[in-house]
C-alpha cells in the first residue's frame, strides 16, 4: 500500500508527490491524460517549445517559490509585453504611455491621466455592470478598443451582461513600461516546463491515462491517503450539480517564416475576430529556428468531458461550490488541492506555494 496516491501531475500534485517522496513516503500518481504537467505541458517540434494548452509565463514575487522552482530548472530572462491588435493598429499592453501616445498623440503622463479622467466622466454613480465598471477605471477610448471585444468574446457575453465585479481595477501606468507584470522574478524555463514536471516527478511511479473517477473505489484502497487535484464536482459524481467553466480551443499551424509576428503573444481585441490571441511559442525562449509554429487560441462554450480552464465566478456557481466544498470536509482521508479542486483561478506560483504550504502541513517541515 502506497502512502499517498496523487490524483493529477500538474504543478499541484507534481510539487506533493515531490515533498512527500523526500520525506520518504511511498507515492503513486495517477494522470488522466496521455502526458504528465497538467496544463503547462510543452509539445516539443523541431526545437520548438509549443505550450500545447495556452501561453504559461512564470512570474513571481514569492522568494521561496522562486529559489523552489531554481532547484529543479534554470529560467530565462523572458519578460512579458504583450501587443494588443485592434482593427490592424497596435497598442501595448499594460496600458502605459506607449498605448496612450498611439491612442491619442499625448507625450506626457499629465496628459495621458487628463484625457482619462475626462473620459471617465462617461459613467456617473455606481457601475452597474463591466462596460460601465471599465470605463469609470479607464475611459471610453481603451475601453472601446482594447477591452470590449476581447472581454465579449472571453466571456461570451457583452459587456453590459456581464457583472461589474469581473474588473474590479484595470493596470494603468503613466510610464514607457510594457512588462505586463508587477512581479520581483519572471522567466520561462530553459527547455520548457515539461524540465521543471519530469524533475519534480523524478522516481515517482506515474500511471498515465488512468482516470481516478472512474474506479474511485479501487484507486482509494491503493494509499493511506489521497491527494485530489481534479474537478472537485467529478469527484463526488456530479451529485448536486455541476459546476461551470469557459473553454478554450487551440488552432496550431507551422509556418515556414523565420519570424511571424515578433512578440509571443498578440491580443486581437476587436469581437469580429473569433480569436483572442496568437502565441508565437519561440519567442518564449528566443528560438533562431528557420520556421515557426503559432497557436490561435479561441475561447469557447464549456461541456462536461471539456478541458475545465476558468471558472465561472458568479454567485450561482460559487454557491454550488460551497457545498461540494462542505462535502469535502467530511472525506477523512483526502486532501483537496489546485486550481480544479478549489474552483479557482491560480497563477503558478500560487499554486506551488499552495501545494507547498499543503505538504507541510501534512508532512511536516
Amino acid at each position: 500500500m502506497y502512502d499517498y496516491l496523487i490524483v493529477g501531475s500538474g504543478l499541484f500534485g507534481a510539487v506533493f508527490a515531490h515533498e512527500a517522496k523526500a520525506k520518504g513516503k511511498s507515492v503513486l500518481v495517477l494522470e488522466r491524460r496521455s502526458h504528465v504537467g497538467g496544463n503547462v505541458y510543452c509539445e516539443n517540434k523541431e526545437g520548438i517549445n509549443i505550450h500545447k494548452y495556452g501561453a504559461h509565463i512564470f512570474h513571481t514575487s514569492y522568494e521561496h517559490v522562486w529559489k523552489y522552482v531554481n532547484r529543479f530548472v534554470s529560467f530565462n530572462n523572458y519578460v512579458n509585453s504583450p501587443v494588443a491588435n485592434y482593427q490592424g493598429h497596435l497598442y501595448n499592453l499594460p496600458f502605459n504611455m506607449n498605448t496612450f501616445s498611439e491612442l491619442w498623440g499625448v507625450t506626457t503622463p499629465a496628459e495621458a491621466a487628463a484625457k482619462i479622467a475626462e473620459q471617465r466622466q462617461a459613467v456617473q454613480g455606481e457601475p452597474k455592470n463591466l462596460e460601465e465598471q471599465a470605463i469609470s477605471l479607464v475611459g471610453t477610448d481603451i475601453y472601446t478598443k482594447l477591452i470590449k471585444g476581447y472581454t465579449e468574446k472571453q466571456w461570451g457575453r457583452s459587456c453590459t451582461e456581464l457583472p461589474a465585479f469581473i474588473i474590479k481595477r484595470l493596470p494603468v501606468r503613466f510610464t514607457f513600461d510594457n512588462n505586463y507584470f508587477n512581479d520581483k522574478y519572471q522567466g520561462i524555463p530553459i527547455g520548457g516546463y515539461n524540465v521543471l514536471i519530469d524533475k519534480l516527478l523524478e522516481g515517482i511511479e506515474v500511471k498515465l491515462d488512468t482516470d481516478f473517477n472512474k474506479d474511485k473505489e479501487h484507486y482509494s484502497k491503493l494509499a493511506k491517503k489521497v491527494v485530489y487535484t481534479g474537478s472537485l464536482d467529478a469527484y463526488f459524481d456530479y451529485k448536486l450539480g455541476q459546476l461551470e467553466y469557459r473553454g478554450l480551443r487551440f488552432e496550431t499551424d507551422r509556418l515556414e517564416e523565420a519570424n511571424h509576428q515578433g512578440v509571443a503573444v498578440m491580443n486581437y481585441t476587436e469581437r469580429a475576430v473569433p480569436y483572442t490571441r496568437i502565441i508565437e511559442h519561440k519567442h518564449f525562449e528566443f528560438g533562431t529556428q528557420p520556421v515557426t509554429y503559432i497557436t490561435k487560441e479561441y475561447p469557447a462554450d464549456w461541456k462536461p468531458g471539456d478541458e475545465a480552464y476558468y471558472p465561472v465566478n458568479d454567485d450561482k456557481n460559487q454557491a454550488l461550490y460551497a457545498k461540494y466544498a462542505e462535502l469535502a470536509k467530511q472525506e477523512s482521508n483526502v486532501i483537496f488541492g489546485g486550481r480544479l479542486a478549489e474552483y479557482k483561478y491560480y497563477d503558478m506560483d500560487d499554486v506551488i506555494d499552495s501545494a507547498l504550504k499543503c505538504a507541510e502541513k501534512e508532512l511536516g517541515k
